[in-house]
């Protein structure tokens, strides 16, 4: 799909459902005299989520003679805390939301480095491709998966889309190694001959030395380190480094799905003048699903990414504040005779989403060329 068209949201919302609801979620921090950006609870949930990632490395680094079977469990563990830190600190860093502090902000936004991504490329495809084109074919990335995976219906079909359902889940888990091999360098290439950014355009040169320095340095701590400290075969510190990758990828890839390619959430094309029929904040109630809200474990451990119809409209509000703020949001789309998309269990929504790809995976009337 193409992504030369300028895309441009309609402005028709006769109702005022938006201004509605954000005097609504304004009120609320207003009157309880809050933030919203973090707070204690966030600060405690980022130093938890560190420990569960560093602390099995530093173990494996110290401990002489460690059975390889717990240095493969510790690889496990730590592929928890890598996709813990992503989606609880760097995740609200670079959305400006983790503190009112832009330089905290900043900081944690930078732990991206260490989980084997990079800030600009991030705040590129994550802040300004999806979050503004929300599952439009050909300007949202996440729907781009290339020719192995087929996430919408306007996607160019092939035969091995038939058996996506089956072999999906096993390319999941290599979202972050990518990042750490080809992604990033790709990426910065594309968005910088696009002239794409977050706020003012960076140096482009400044931008491949930072991406260049902290590969080499991601290198070292995960890889050089560990052949020189352990005493391990390096065949085996490649498989744990790459256990620890599949093990993070595999969580993060699962809650992006359970957000947008489950079988309530739209995709939307724009018509040929290249205008989206909704509001931004109306599209993103039909394209995006919240899941397992009640769930105190998944609501705390995805950093409220389970609760992606609130972060969608409100993304520079910290996730600690979703929970409190949906039923504002649930109760102003109902009165508004508009979609609010939940799956109460990440069951249900896991469900939903291969269900989905088996429908996507089907050959379809027209196949796109």
């Amino acid at each position: 799909m193409s992504t030369s068209k300028h895309i441009r949201f309609s402005r028709k919302d006769p109702a005022k459902f938006f201004k509605t609801l954000n005097s609504r979620v304004n009120n609320y921090f207003q009157e309880n005299q809050i933030k919203k950006t973090g707070n204690w609870k966030l600060y405690l949930k980022t130093a938890i989520m560190f420990a569960i990632f560093l602390t099995p490395y530093f173990l494996i680094l110290t401990i002489d003679n460690m059975n390889q079977w717990l240095q493969l469990l510790l690889t496990i563990v730590t592929g928890i805390g890598m996709a813990g830190v992503g989606m609880n600190v760097m995740h609200d860093g670079n959305h400006g939301s983790y503190s009112s502090k832009k330089w905290i902000n900043k900081v944690m936004g930078a732990s991206i480095y260490i989980l084997a991504g990079n800030v600009y490329n991030w705040k590129v495809q994550h802040n300004v491709l999806h979050h503004t084109y929300t599952n439009i074919p050909g300007h949202d990335e996440d729907l781009d998966a290339g020719r192995i995976i087929r996430f919408s219906e306007h996607a160019e079909w092939n035969k091995m889309h038939k058996f996506q359902h089956f072999y999906s889940i096993f390319l999941y888990g290599l979202l972050t190694i990518n990042w750490a091999i080809t992604t990033d360098f790709k990426q910065m290439r594309r968005y910088l001959k696009r002239k794409l950014s977050y706020g003012k355009f960076p140096n482009p040169a400044k931008e491949w030395s930072v991406l260049i320095i902290t590969k080499l340095i991601y290198i070292t701590v995960w890889i050089v380190i560990p052949l020189f400290f352990v005493e391990l075969a390096w065949w085996k510190v490649l498989i744990g480094f790459f256990v620890m990758h599949y093990t993070a990828g595999l969580i993060l890839s699962m809650v992006f799905q359970l957000a947008h390619i489950v079988e309530d959430a739209d995709t939307i094309l724009p018509d040929d003048m290249g205008t989206i029929k909704n509001t931004w904040a109306i599209h993103q109630l039909f394209t995006t699903t919240n899941f397992s809200t009640k769930n105190r474990i998944v609501n705390w451990f995805t950093g409220g990414l389970n609760h992606q119809v609130e972060h969608h409209i409100f993304p520079n509000i910290s996730h600690i504040h979703y929970t409190n703020i949906a039923k504002i949001v649930r109760e102003t789309a109902t009165e508004f005779n508009l979609p609010y998309y939940e799956y109460k269990t990440t069951r249900k929504a896991i469900i939903s989403h291969f269900k989905h790809l088996k429908a996507l995976g089907q050959k379809p009337k027209y196949v796109y060329n």
